[in-house]
């Protein structure tokens, strides 16, 4: 994923957001008891973010921190990177945010929400008045007891055709080819993600980024490797071996265009490992939560591997191969 092509598409969800959500009155939740506690202790932690809009649901993630009496938020909106939210205010047990820019929200967009059930409820606010709903859960921890179990090693693509792959967007399919035993994106398309879910793993995937190229591997549909050579801009935790948005690779990685890498990935709860041609550069690192482009944010469940293919130029893979956990 890559900032510029997030800069390009989010005026059109914008206005698709705002077209789906005529301006309507949100009807007011019931005024808190005067002698209702006010800490911002019970917010404070990850959540699982939940948007729904009249014609879908959209992942998102925020992580709510108390830094002295002063609480401020991290959050991923519709898609995008982890981006400050500034301060976060406490009114009547409730708190109320601005939504950082760039996150597939229209500008402006106040976030507003309350404990309910062990969770979170609330609206977001458009400037005109517009609103839609989200819901929140406590991010699970993951962990995992005693070591994995390694099972038998299962190829996912067998280098003749796309048997046990679907496309998220079947109109843009033809982005994608079989070449000589390589699966191929040229261009901007869909993204193809496994039919089959996983829990914990360990990965191998060989790719080969063409010039000015994007891309990326998600693990369980969730949390995006990233591979890429036109991200030079970009900060070192969203570049090339990078968990988009959150782990920066040490030592970092030039861009290799048009040059066959590997990564080998080990996922554990949300423990990853991720050596590039055979050199560790993300070591047993905590992912804090869902990286944009997740395909949800059930982070308890198993869920896919998938190739992003929305963004620009020509990336090749081949010898996909993944050890589950037993």
């Amino acid at each position: 994923m890559r900032g510029a092509r997030k800069q390009s598409i989010v005026p059109a969800v914008a206005m698709s957001l705002l077209a789906w959500m005529c301006p309507r009155p949100v009807s007011a939740q019931a005024q808190p008891m005067a002698n209702e506690a006010r800490s911002a202790t019970p917010y404070v932690g990850r959540w699982d973010l939940t948007v729904r809009s009249p014609t879908r649901e959209w992942p998102s993630w925020i992580e709510i921190s108390d830094d002295h009496g002063r609480i401020e938020g991290l959050m991923i909106g519709i898609w995008g990177h982890a981006t400050p939210t500034g301060e976060i205010r406490l009114k009547r047990g409730e708190i109320e945010l601005a939504v950082p820019k760039d996150e597939g929200f229209p500008d402006g967009t106040q976030l507003h929400g309350r404990l309910a059930g062990g969770g979170l409820l609330g609206t977001a606010t458009a400037p005109n008045g517009a609103s839609w709903r989200w819901s929140g859960l406590p991010e699970p921890a993951l962990e995992r007891k005693g070591a994995p179990k390694w099972g038998k090693p299962v190829r996912l693509f067998d280098g003749r055709d796309l048997a046990g792959w679907t496309f998220a967007d079947p109109t843009q399919a033809s982005a994608w080819s079989v070449e000589g035993g390589t699966l191929v994106k040229h261009g901007r398309g869909s993204e193809i993600v496994t039919t089959s879910r996983f829990r914990d793993f360990k990965l191998h995937v060989e790719f080969n980024c063409g010039a000015r190229a994007n891309s990326g591997v998600y693990l369980r549909g969730r949390y995006e490797v990233q591979i890429e050579t036109n991200a030079a801009q970009e900060p070192p935790n969203r570049r090339m071996g990078s968990i988009y948005g959150f782990i920066a690779p040490d030592p970092a990685l030039p861009a290799r265009p048009n040059v066959w890498q590997s990564y080998d990935i080990t996922l554990v709860g949300r423990t990853v490992t991720v050596v590039e041609d055979g050199r560790m550069i993300i070591n047993h690192r905590e992912i804090p939560g869902i990286t944009g482009g997740a395909l949800n944010t059930d982070e308890g469940s198993p869920g896919p591997i998938y190739l992003q293919g929305a963004e620009d130029g020509r990336v090749a893979f081949r010898n996909i191969v993944i050890t589950p956990a037993e």
